[in-house]
């Protein structure tokens, strides 16, 4: 096996939440895989400055602004795609929300919001990408999930568990659905990543208190999914779909937080 296998020349990507943080990190190292890629973030000024660093690189990068949370915006987002590079090949469905919220306090806009965009605009990309797939004789569904939801869960989160769960289903059902087109169906787990401003994990006390509970004994950057993201899209992942791959540090593998201790209680 070549080392082209695992780049993605001449291949076109869309990547939505690719402003900041994972997206970015997605788009990034696609760009310099060789993909070219189109970037819809929900402001369209943070995706254009992820774009705009990519072809200072040399790379080939567009950005729209896009409610990916709307049926008509994620169609318009494959439309717009294929609008400037003439094809579409990847799909990465990376926007996520998560308002936290508790299940007695929880807005009906807050749940709406939340399975619109994690998990109904899987569906609406898919259905927009599919013509385009089969045009060119496959294609390559991936999705952001989450360790939250599908293996573990915590407080305040319901409706975003709900959700990532629900992108698990998703993405094994539709593997087996458009298998005899070529295309594959595939996500990703992160587990604690590191974050931007804003995050809860971007306190330095926060993260540092989570960090001593991962067997890695970090948090995880935003490349490192970006990493197991273009494994998926490139064609050393070619038989492989109707999976997800958990990118956590190990975190979701211990049974007690005290795993590290040097005793231990059966």
């Amino acid at each position: 096996m070549t080392p082209a296998v695992f780049g993605l020349d001449g291949k076109v990507a869309l990547v939505t939440g690719g402003g900041r943080g994972i997206g970015a990190a997605i788009a990034t190292l696609f760009a310099q895989a060789g993909a070219r890629v189109l970037i819809a973030n929900r402001t369209e000024a943070a995706g254009e400055g992820i774009a705009e660093t990519i072809r200072s690189s040399g790379g080939s990068a567009r950005a729209i602004g896009c409610d990916i949370g709307r049926h008509d915006e994620a169609t318009r987002a494959v439309a717009e795609t294929v609008r400037a590079f003439g094809e579409l090949d990847i799909v990465v469905h990376n926007a996520a929300v998560n308002p936290w919220a508790r299940i007695e306090a929880m807005s009906d806009a807050d749940l709406d919001t939340t399975l619109a965009v994690n998990l109904k605009a899987c569906f609406w990309l898919v259905q927009a990408a599919l013509p385009h797939w089969r045009a060119r004789g496959g294609g390559r569904m991936l999705v952001t999930s989450s360790v939250t939801g599908p293996r573990v869960a915590m407080p305040g989160s319901a409706h975003y568990a709900a959700s990532k769960a629900g992108v698990n289903g998703f993405i094994r059902s539709a593997a087996l659905e458009l298998a005899a087109d070529r295309i594959t169906v595939n996500g990703v787990e992160p587990g604690y990543i590191a974050k931007q401003g804003g995050s809860l994990l971007s306190n330095p006390e926060r993260a540092a208190r989570i960090a001593r509970h991962i067997p890695a004994g970090e948090l995880g950057r935003p490349e490192d999914i970006a990493c197991a993201m273009c494994f998926l899209a490139s064609g050393a992942a070619r038989y492989v779909t109707g999976q997800t791959l958990v990118v956590d540090g190990g975190s979701t593998l211990p049974e007690s937080p005290f795993f590290n201790e040097s005793e231990s209680t059966p």
